[in-house]
């Protein structure tokens, strides 16, 4: 029998995506690893592996086709040794205005691995996985596999333990609303025409999923807002110190950097409001993963600082850089994006003086940075001067952060910044 290869879960988000792009074809050869199509996910464009050896025999979905959910069944393969001459006629040859031909198949959670196929006593697993596993010393016959027909792929065996199975991701908590969990909200009414001249454009996977989690977010978590206003001179003077004894390697820590320094060292010293509300429970981090907000055309995408308190300011900077010109790109893998455990967001360099964030669940808290500018400020004598000032809002998910707890956060990254020597300590 063909292996069925299946719409995969690029990220733990996506339920479904568009196949941009076919780069193989009915005839090619393919091994484990070679880049079969480029799929449109909620999040950006990226590339699908091949996880097994064979010849494509179908091309089940057309590339262009919109919303192919996770596990319908997009193209077929001969295993070695199985005749392709033999398998089922290419789905492709139905017009191409009519994908669903071709039956889909339920979907299927990313964190949940499908059942292993096998067939007698053979572990049904990719060339990769096999050599990974020899090189480990893992038990195959222990382990999940989550690729395609329940193959055992690079991924299940890497976090697996000599002679034990790899570890299976806890299914979704309420802190992560599923499809099943939450239901989709309903599709608004067409709009009028007035007569007005325009154009309507068809949304993107990733609008699609913005607007549907950001609406949800609205709607289903409570959001208590804390603004502050912060002086920046004494961070400011430091950067200019730090980015001087950086020349000659190539960085230059932004105000940014330090924002995002700022913001893990207080919630490594405000623990309180690390966490994630889980329905019956709260989630307790014990590291502050810090995402950050960047703008990419025709979207967001927010990839992640991990352990930013622990991380020097070159290192967070040295990172940024090359987190946001692969955001850019589409480049990003789900690892580097998918997670985190707050948020910060800056629009202060686009002149934005000061705006309320959405939280992104299952996240508790964001962070919203409005511009620095000069303004009338109260010196420590009593004296009326002039200070860089920035006002800061945090958006903290109220089922889990009480207001108090919010407002001692924001005192910290006060002090942090405003005594910004111990983001060096």
């Amino acid at each position: 029998m063909p292996i069925a290869i299946k719409m995969p879960a690029l990220s733990p988000t996506m339920e479904q995506g568009k196949l941009a792009r076919w780069l193989v074809k009915v005839g090619d050869t393919v091994s484990s690893g070679d880049i079969m199509a480029e799929i449109e996910t909620d999040k950006a464009t990226m590339e699908f592996e091949a996880v097994d050896e064979g010849v494509i025999v179908s091309i089940d979905i057309a590339e262009g086709t919109d919303d192919v959910k996770v596990g319908t069944v997009i193209a077929q393969l001969a295993g070695e040794g199985e005749d392709a001459s033999a398998a089922p006629a290419p789905a492709s040859a139905a017009p191409a205005a009519a994908p669903a031909a071709a039956p889909a198949a339920a979907p299927v959670p990313a964190a949940v691995p499908a059942p292993r196929a096998a067939s007698g006593d053979r572990v049904s697993a990719s060339p990769l996985a096999r050599r990974i596993a020899a090189q480990k010393g893992v038990d195959l016959a222990g382990v999940a596999g989550t690729g395609p027909n329940g193959r055992i792929v690079k991924a299940d065996v890497e976090g697996a333990k000599p002679g034990a199975a790899a570890p299976v991701a806890a299914a979704p908590t309420a802190a992560a609303p599923t499809a099943a969990a939450a239901p989709a909200p309903a599709a608004p009414a067409a709009l009028p025409d007035f007569g007005i001249p325009h154009e309507d454009q068809q949304l993107s996977s990733m609008r699609k999923t913005i607007a549907r989690r950001l609406s949800e977010s609205k709607q289903q978590v409570p959001h208590i807002y804390l603004t502050l206003d912060i002086r920046l001179d004494a961070l400011l003077k430091l950067r200019g110190e730090v980015n001087s004894s950086l020349t000659g390697r190539g960085v230059k820590v932004s105000v940014n950097d330090m924002l995002i320094k700022a913001l893990g060292v207080a919630l490594e010293q405000v623990p309180v409001c690390n966490v994630a509300f889980a329905g019956d429970s709260i989630r307790q981090y014990k590291r502050a993963d810090i995402s950050v907000a960047v703008s990419i055309p025709n979207g967001l995408i927010t990839p992640i600082i991990t352990d930013a308190a622990s991380k020097s300011l070159s290192k967070i900077s040295s990172e940024m850089a090359d987190l946001g010109k692969r955001a850019k790109e589409g480049k990003l893998a789900p690892t580097e994006y998918v997670g985190g455990t707050a948020s910060l967001s800056n629009m202060g360099m686009m002149g934005i003086k000061q705006f309320d964030a959405i939280i992104n669940p299952p996240q508790a808290m964001i962070l919203a940075i409005g511009a620095g500018e000069k303004r009338p400020w109260v010196m420590e004598d009593g004296s009326l001067g002039v200070a860089n000032v920035m006002t800061v809002t945090g958006s903290f998910d109220h089922r889990a952060i009480d207001g108090a707890d919010g407002a001692k956060l924001m005192a910290t990254l006060r002090s942090l910044i405003e005594n910004p020597l111990a983001l060096l300590a």
